[in-house]
C-alpha cells in the first residue's frame, strides 16, 4: 500500500492484510433519531451489530461515542481529553509504527471523522477505505463474522495540532471576520431548518443560505447506504441489524 496520507483502494488494502503493522478498524455508528419533542434528537448506537454479522478479515472496531468522545456532556461525538484519546487507541493496538486504515458501512463520514481526530493527534499514517465495506463485499473479498479478536495494546503517544478543531467561541469570533468561510456540511432540510425537531434554532450569521457543501448522501454512491438500498432504509425509519 502506498504510503499516503488519505484514501486506499480495496486492492491495495488487500495486498497488505496479512502484514503485522496494518491496524485495520470498522469504525460505523448509527444515529437513531427520535420521535418530535424527545429531549434529544437522536441516539448513537454503536455498529457492533453490523461489525459482527460481516467486516474485513483481521478488523477490529472503533466505538466512537463509547470510547473517542467526551463523557462529561450529553452532546454526542465531543473530542474528550487528549489522555483519554491515548489511552484508546493504544488500547486498539495503534502505536508509533502503525499503519491505519479506516473504514464504515455506507457512508464514510464515521471513518473520515476517525482520519481526522487522529491528524489533529499528529498521527499521519492513517487512510480511509475508498468505498468502504459495501466495495469490498461487492468485489466478494475475504469476510469475517463474530466478536473483534483486537490487536496487542500500544503506546500512542499524541501530538496535539493546531486548526483541526475549534469551540464555539472560535467560531462566533469568526463569524465577524470578513476573510473566514464558515459553511455547513448537513443536509438542505437541516440547514434550512425545515425539520424542527432536529435542527438548531439559530445559525451562525455568516452562514448564507447558500453556505452549504454536499452532505454524504449526496455525493455517495447510489444504493449503497448501510449495506441496503439507501431509499429502502429511510422509509423503513430503522437500522439495518438492529432493534430498540
Amino acid at each position: 500500500m502506498p504510503e499516503h496520507n488519505g484514501l486506499v483502494t480495496t486492492a491495495e488494502l488487500a495486498a497488505i492484510l496479512d502484514q503485522p503493522d496494518l491496524r485495520l478498524f470498522d469504525c460505523t455508528t448509527y444515529l437513531e433519531y427520535q420521535p418530535a419533542g424527545s429531549d434529544i434528537p437522536y441516539i448513537a448506537v454503536p455498529g457492533r451489530h453490523t461489525f459482527e454479522a460481516a467486516h474485513i478479515a483481521g478488523a477490529d472496531f472503533l466505538d466512537l461515542q463509547g470510547e473517542f468522545s467526551d463523557p462529561n456532556t450529553t452532546l454526542r461525538f465531543m473530542m474528550p481529553a487528549i489522555a483519554q484519546l491515548e489511552a484508546a487507541f493504544g488500547g486498539h493496538g495503534i502505536g508509533a509504527n502503525s499503519r491505519v486504515v479506516l473504514y464504515s458501512i455506507g457512508t464514510a463520514m464515521w471513518a473520515t471523522r476517525f482520519w481526522w481526530m487522529l491528524n489533529s493527534l499528529g498521527f499521519e499514517n492513517v487512510s480511509v477505505l475508498d468505498g468502504g465495506l459495501d466495495k469490498w463485499k461487492a468485489e466478494s473479498r475475504a469476510i469475517e463474522n463474530g466478536p473483534a479478536k483486537g490487536y496487542p495494546p500500544a503506546t500512542f503517544t499524541a501530538k496535539p495540532q493546531r486548526g483541526y478543531f475549534v469551540d464555539k467561541h472560535q467560531v462566533l469570533a469568526a463569524c465577524g471576520e470578513r476573510n473566514t468561510v464558515v459553511v455547513n456540511a448537513l443536509s438542505p432540510q437541516l440547514h434550512g431548518g425545515l425539520e424542527p425537531s432536529r435542527s438548531f434554532p439559530h445559525q451562525c450569521s455568516g452562514v448564507r443560505a447558500n453556505d452549504r457543501v454536499a452532505s454524504a448522501p449526496e455525493i455517495e454512491t447510489p444504493g449503497l447506504q448501510s449495506g441496503i438500498p439507501y431509499p429502502e432504509t429511510r422509509r423503513s425509519g430503522g437500522l439495518p441489524g438492529h432493534r430498540s
